[in-house]
């Protein structure tokens, strides 16, 4: 790999590509009369209090059950029995993001790698307490393939960082035994052309893939500016790819991750198909308080099963305030099996 890695050159232009937050419709407001209460008139204390009526559930309410049902009877995805090694469902990833050579990009690039560190510690343990019958791996996901402003050289909006870096998060993730993914923004470039590069990578066992559809900009429209897009036929393209490594090298089953928290962030999702060499996640990604963002796991993640769920955490206030707490994230429904810090 001969990309410099972003930070190092005053000539690289470093960006913050701020996350886009899918906005749910409010709420129709509630009607409400201000009138006064009439006295209450005397009653003898052997007359027994009349029970309140339960009203009647309205058509919206009854819909909206028979589509809950619908959907729940969906989960958990019929797929093919995990083989061997494989770390879903059995357990729960708790993922620190971010790039260790820019502090604005996630928790992994935030602190020094020792404070880092012990924080993913204090976080596992949490997770571990609140749901001990779901074990924690922990993991640290690098942005690999960096979505830029400028074109650079070759116009693909994107930098690729060395593989020095990846080496130094590799280092770090031995010391917590921890998973390593690798995440891949696109730009205006593709998977085809940026996957086989990371090969030597992911044919490790520890080491995993997470594709960002928000910065892959079909149109030629430059990151940033829109929110981008994959197809099930990049998704398709990304387990193929690896299901390959995991064959050629016997390899443990890897894992996939997937970003979306719009609808056509991953388009045409009945299409992807499923390999029990590859265990797909998809993660609800983007920022807000807690009941705007159950929404959109609800409208975009819920609603189209593909195999596993996901969820992504900011720790700053400017984006998740408040945050959504970890025995709100368990009440979801499927409980995600992958959480990612930023």
């Amino acid at each position: 790999m001969t990309a410099t890695p972003r930070g190092s050159s005053p000539r690289v232009k470093t960006i913050l590509l701020a996350m886009l937050l899918f906005v749910a419709p409010p709420l129709a407001a509630q009607a409400t009369t201000d009138t006064a209460a009439p006295k209450p008139k005397h009653k003898s204390p052997a007359t027994a209090p009349k029970k309140k009526k339960t009203p009647p559930p309205n058509a919206d309410s009854l819909a909206q059950a028979r589509e809950d049902s619908i959907i729940d009877a969906m989960w958990p995805v019929k797929g093919p029995d995990p083989l061997p090694g494989s770390i879903l469902p059995g357990h729960r990833i708790v993922a620190y993001y971010g790039n260790l050579i820019n502090k604005r990009m996630g928790v992994l690039g935030e602190y020094p790698p020792d404070e880092m560190l012990r924080k993913l510690d204090t976080e596992v343990a949490a997770w571990n307490a609140a749901d001990p019958t779901t074990p924690v791996q922990p993991a640290l996901h690098l942005i690999t393939v960096v979505a830029q402003a400028d074109p650079g050289k070759d116009g693909r909006y994107r930098l690729r960082m060395d593989s020095a870096l990846i080496e130094r998060v590799a280092a770090l993730a031995v010391t917590r035994n921890a998973l390593v993914f690798l995440d891949v923004q696109v730009g205006l470039s593709n998977l085809r052309e940026e996957l086989p590069r990371l090969a030597g990578f992911l044919s490790r066992p520890n080491f995993h893939l997470g594709i960002d559809p928000e910065f892959s900009m079909k149109d030629g429209t430059p990151p940033g500016r829109k929110v981008g897009t994959y197809d099930a036929a990049d998704v398709n393209y990304a387990t193929s790819f690896l299901a390959d490594l995991v064959t050629k090298y016997a390899l443990p089953p890897k894992v996939l991750v997937i970003h979306r928290f719009t609808q056509h962030g991953v388009t045409n999702t009945k299409k992807i198909t499923l390999d029990p060499r590859v265990q797909i996640v998809m993660d609800m990604d983007g920022f807000g308080p807690p009941d705007l963002k159950r929404g959109t796991f609800k409208r975009w993640i819920r609603a189209e099963p593909v195999q596993f769920v996901g969820w992504k955490q900011f720790y700053k206030p400017r984006n998740d305030n408040p945050r959504t707490t970890i025995a709100e994230i368990l009440r979801l429904k499927p409980r995600p099996l992958y959480i990612q810090y930023q």
